[in-house]
């Protein structure tokens, strides 16, 4: 049985319509999860919307809706966003519905069996947009009043609630992250949580009465839930807990939440702790990625430069944007986006590049050899280091960057070696081969489609329509389309088959700006 990966992205939070930000995280997820697919690995891939809390119940209210019906159309959006980036998720779970309510209840009774839950009165500051506690000491100054750590409004909130026994799991928690450094990642957000968990954990807030648009309180009439804890049971509700049996038993712990930045102290404070108390086990990985910023501006409503990932996705193909998102943005920092900068990206890299490469050897072929693959007549010492430079990145470097987490490294590898067989068609000329040595010409073309087909497998991950698209023209079967699959002999029996070419046409074509866009 292959081995099991489980990778989640975080739920996202729909009291408004899906941005460029959401679309980063879902994307890196889905090419991590397709990587490990081809690798060989039994891959559990979850994502969702977390539907509950009191920015729902406002938002709702503002607009005159009922807050199912908010829900229902905000998840609607996100769904659509996951189905127009060609996401494969296995489970896109809501927070509504009545298994993750279930599983909400049977932790906050397993926590509560282990006595870290208890009725007290509540009185700190509460941000609604951040859905967070904090403590006097996290609040900064700004215009109008305080501020929590990410500039958002706090508001002084006094009510009954129960709490957790957050407290109780400091030291825990500290040796957990000194026994298992890959816990928390990047390195920068693994300092800064040991830095606030060593500032001393203050006991939490986990249910609220003012409200009830949530999970309710086991046994206590008028509490919900707070969101958080309903929201972190999401990454065990999708796998059928309390049933430990089945996907549970497979799949968990988790190999990795993919997570913004903002929300790591959530999933590596108080979801371990969570999960300390219920004694279920702790999920392998958390990673913090970087915010995605327009034109090297952080995005907010207050400015209007939210950018809708389905109107980019439509208006230079969904590939492109998968692709500039993971190339140009160094994974685990911030990174920037304009519409030239993905136009000069796709245009350089997949249209110049990879495009044409395919273009012109699948022409070759087609028209000098009637679509029938060329024959192999024995390799030299160009072919070989050709060979040499593709089998190392498409064996060694590509599947190494995955699993460190190193994307943009990974796509930077594919692309210096699609840039190597460009110079080696450029070098080997088989256009004037054909007259000269059409032998020579014919083990040149072989070697560029072998070379071709490794490369479009395992640049696969980022591009994967496009990606099938050739790998379908070249006849190669999708069984054939993994990282091991492409490096094995499959050449020959497909040369001496029966397959035609059919006439090529250009994988990806060069965007252009609208007019109105600046140069």
């Amino acid at each position: 049985m292959a081995e099991p990966f489980y990778i989640t992205t975080a739920i996202n939070y729909p009291n408004g319509r899906p941005h460029i930000g959401h679309a980063y995280e879902a994307i890196a997820a889905d090419a991590i999860a397709r990587f490990h697919r081809q690798a060989g690995r039994d891959v559990r891939f979850q994502t969702g919307t977390d539907e509950h809390g009191l920015k729902m119940v406002q938002t709702a209210r503002a607009r005159g809706v009922e807050v199912r019906a908010l829900a229902d159309e905000m998840s609607g959006h996100f769904q659509a966003m996951a189905a127009k980036l060609n996401i494969s998720y296995d489970r896109f779970i809501r927070t509504v519905e009545p298994d993750h309510h279930a599983a909400s209840q049977a932790l906050w009774k397993a926590m509560e069996a282990a006595g870290d839950l208890y009725l007290d009165r509540y009185e700190g500051w509460y941000s609604v947009r951040d859905e967070a506690f904090y403590d006097e000491k996290e609040l900064v100054d700004g215009e109008g009043g305080k501020l929590s750590p990410n500039g958002t409004p706090v508001e002084w909130t006094a009510e009954e609630t129960w709490f957790f026994r957050l407290s109780k799991y400091q030291q825990k928690l500290l040796d957990h992250y000194a026994a298992h450094p890959e816990f928390i990642q990047p390195e920068s957000r693994r300092n800064e949580i040991l830095r606030f968990v060593e500032g001393g954990l203050s006991d939490l807030s986990v249910s609220r009465t003012s409200f009830d648009w949530g999970v309710p309180v086991p046994g206590s009439p008028g509490h919900v839930m707070y969101v958080w804890v309903d929201a972190l049971t999401n990454y065990i509700s999708g796998l059928g807990y309390p049933d430990v049996g089945g996907d549970f038993a497979r799949y968990w712990p988790a190999n990795l939440h993919l997570i913004g930045k903002d929300i790591v102290r959530f999933h590596t404070v108080y979801w371990p702790a969570f999960l300390m108390s219920a004694n279920i086990e702790l999920p392998l990985q958390t990673f913090g990625h970087g915010f995605v910023l327009n034109r090297g501006e952080k995005m907010s409503k207050s400015t209007g430069n939210i950018v809708d990932p389905v109107e980019l996705a439509d208006r230079f193909g969904v590939d492109a944007l998968r692709y500039f998102l993971l190339r140009d943005i160094s994974f685990g920092n911030d990174g920037s986006f304009s519409a030239e900068a993905i136009v000069t990206r796709a245009n350089a890299d997949l249209a110049n590049s990879f495009g044409n490469l395919a273009q012109r050897t699948l022409t070759q072929i087609f028209k000098n050899l009637g679509g029938g693959l060329p024959e192999i007549h024995g390799h030299n010492d160009a072919d070989n280091a050709l060979f040499d430079v593709v089998g190392k990145a498409v064996t060694e470097t590509i599947p190494h960057a995955y699993r460190d987490l190193a994307l943009s490294q990974a796509t930077e590898a594919w692309v210096q070696a699609v840039f190597a067989c460009n110079a080696y068609i450029d070098e080997q000329a088989p256009w004037k081969l054909k007259k000269t040595d059409p032998e020579r010409m014919e083990t040149v073309l072989a070697t560029l489609y072998i070379a071709i087909a490794m490369l479009a497998v395992a640049i696969r991950p980022v591009i994967p329509t496009s990606a099938d698209t050739l790998l379908d023209t070249m006849g190669i079967a999708p069984e054939l389309r993994t990282f091991d699959g492409i490096v094995s002999h499959w050449y020959s029996p497909l040369a001496e088959s029966e397959f035609k070419l059919a006439q090529p046409t250009p994988l990806f074509p060069r965007l252009e700006l609208p007019e109105e866009e600046p140069a």
